[in-house]
Formats: structure tokens, C-alpha cells, sequence
């Protein structure tokens, strides 16, 4: 019969990576702490990048939330009262995201849709732009260039 319980080294081994694990977020958060007051003057390729960077890393975080959630050993243990705590902290999470994605993206498009009236569309982007979408709508998806 298979042993249900974890043996002690191999509990010890399964909390050593959840300290791990919080020591990399904790330097992770350091990390962008101190990078977010230089954000200010920094130029658009920089901004970018630490935007990009953030995205990763919020991606990296919530794959391994939703692992954690999957997993019965640890769910098993979780009070309803933590699981509340996730679930309040996720919708504000959530709610401020889908926020910034509707008033950015209308922004965004106001943005383009002037420059255009405008004449003033980047060239380069906007003939990529046509081209991929010429790709795409005859089902060639081989293109790496990522518009």
C-alpha cells in the first residue's frame, strides 16, 4: 500500500520550495519597487520593456496561483476564510485590469483613428500591419513578425 503522508524529508523538501518560492517574490516585488520610481524618466522602448516585464511576471504568478489551486493537497488545507481572502484580493485584481484594458484600449483607438484622419500613421507599422492582415486572412499564419 502507497504511503499517503509525506515522509519528513519529503515534507521538508515541499515547504523548503514554498520558502523559496516566497523569498522570489519577495525580491521580485523589491525589484520592481525600486525600478518603478526611474519609470518616470525613462524612455518609451524602457517603459516597454518593465510594462512587459510586469506582464511576465503577473503571468508566471497567477499560472502557479491556479496550479496551487488545483492541487488537492494544498486546497485540503486552505481555511475558507484564506480562500475568501484570494477570491476578494482576485476580483480587485481582476476589476482593476479589466478597467485599465477598456480605457486603454478606447484611448488607444481614439489615438490611431486621429492620426489617421490626420495623415500621420506611422508608415512602416501601418504597411506591416496590412500585409500580415492580407497574410492572415489567406491563411498564412508563417509570419513571425508580431503586430
Amino acid at each position: 500500500m502507497e504511503r499517503l503522508i509525506p515522509r519528513g524529508r519529503e515534507m521538508q523538501e515541499f515547504l523548503n520550495n514554498l520558502e523559496r518560492w516566497v523569498r522570489l517574490q519577495e525580491a521580485v516585488l523589491d525589484t520592481f519597487r525600486s525600478y518603478k520610481g526611474q519609470i518616470d524618466q525613462s524612455d518609451r522602448l524602457d517603459i516597454v520593456i518593465a510594462i512587459r516585464m510586469a506582464f511576465n511576471h503577473m503571468i508566471r504568478t497567477l499560472k502557479a496561483f491556479d496550479q496551487w489551486l488545483q492541487d488537492p493537497f494544498i486546497v485540503s488545507h486552505i481555511p475558507k476564510e484564506k480562500l475568501l481572502e484570494v477570491w476578494n484580493t482576485t476580483f480587485k485584481l481582476l476589476e482593476l485590469l479589466l478597467e485599465l484594458d477598456i480605457k486603454h484600449t478606447s484611448e488607444v483607438r481614439d489615438l490611431i483613428e486621429d492620426a489617421y484622419h490626420e495623415g500621420k500613421l506611422n508608415p512602416i507599422t501601418s504597411q506591416l500591419r496590412e500585409i500580415l492582415s492580407t497574410e492572415e486572412r489567406r491563411g498564412d499564419t508563417s509570419s513571425t513578425l508580431s503586430m
